[in-house]
């Protein structure tokens, strides 16, 4: 199992030299990988779709941009991986996201995963321009013209959204063939195209039925398409919710003591290549308690047994 932590970006996390400082501590706690956030507004009425209802935390309407704390936490570390998860790809053309990642790629020496997905938010979209229909297409064409920009020499692309005239596009990244790619998302359609296309999924703790039952269509299509399932990667989101007395049994996916959580991710990761992200922005607002935590984490994942 390999851990990872958050990026401290989201309220009083978010101020670039703080983030920094606290990246520096992050890793030399061990662990291996840290992963941004994107959220780009943060809608005043609640928004349809986040957590039945309710307000979203007041927290996620001060954010660093997600590429640029990126390159933060690349300048101040030098073993981690870093990654998204995840970064909503289509609120700009995919010609310039793949700049940005191939200049992050660089700044971290070939560190960088790059984890993509759709967003959920329909208030974002319609800030930024984006049409709310037909996002699995448009994400499909932007996965084109990132292998495109990633695959060859000289770059073409003639699609439905996107045209890119025989060119080159340098420099390319450090990763070859190109960075890794990870695909988040919960529908069957969202599994299907990790399976499909993709190097791993960006999923969260969950209770294991339903883990189960979407990874099958991640397996069932990466099988299809004539790819080894048992190379994904899998990276398990967890929001945690730090208690001091235990949770109940049902909850220990997203809350409960730290042991609690710990053994709940345990469970979910079957394969070496599996990994775990604690967020900790909404536990607490403190960078010692933050960084206490994350200590307790990594003491108890990589406890005997684990």
């Amino acid at each position: 199992m390999r851990i990872g932590f958050s990026v401290p970006q989201f309220g009083p996390f978010a101020d670039p030299h703080r983030s920094a400082a606290m990246c520096t501590a992050l890793e030399a706690l061990g662990c291996d990988s840290l992963w941004v956030a994107d959220r780009l507004l943060s809608p005043l009425v609640p928004p349809d779709g986040y957590a039945g209802g309710k307000p979203m935390p007041l927290r996620y309407g001060t954010h660093l941009d997600p590429l640029l704390a990126l390159g933060v936490a690349a300048a101040a570390t030098g073993r981690v991986r870093l990654g998204s998860s995840t970064l909503n790809a289509l609120w700009q053309p995919p010609l310039v996201l793949a700049r940005s990642l191939t200049t992050l790629d660089l700044i971290s020496r070939g560190r960088l995963d790059v984890g993509i997905g759709l967003g959920w938010m329909r208030e974002e979209y319609e800030a930024c321009g984006v049409p709310w229909r037909g996002r699995g297409a448009r994400l499909e064409e932007t996965l084109d013209v990132l292998e495109a920009v990633w695959g060859a020499e000289t770059v073409v692309h003639d699609g439905r959204l996107w045209k890119i005239a025989e060119s080159t596009v340098l420099p390319e990244p450090v990763q070859r063939p190109r960075p890794p790619v990870l695909l988040g998302g919960f529908t069957p359609f969202a599994l299907e195209r990790t399976g499909r296309r993709a190097d791993g999924w960006l999923a969260a703790s969950m209770p294991l039925p339903h883990l189960h039952g979407l990874w099958a269509v991640a397996v069932e299509a990466a099988e299809r398409a004539g790819r080894d399932p048992a190379v994904l990667r899998r990276v398990f989101r967890v929001n945690a919710e730090v208690t001091t007395v235990e949770a109940a049994a049902g909850e220990t996916h997203r809350r409960g003591t730290v042991r609690q959580i710990c053994d709940h991710l345990r469970l979910m990761c079957a394969a070496d290549t599996d990994e775990v992200l604690v967020d900790l922005q909404l536990t607490t607002d403190s960078a010692d308690e933050f960084l206490g935590l994350a200590a307790e984490f990594v003491a108890e994942l990589t406890s005997e047994g684990s």
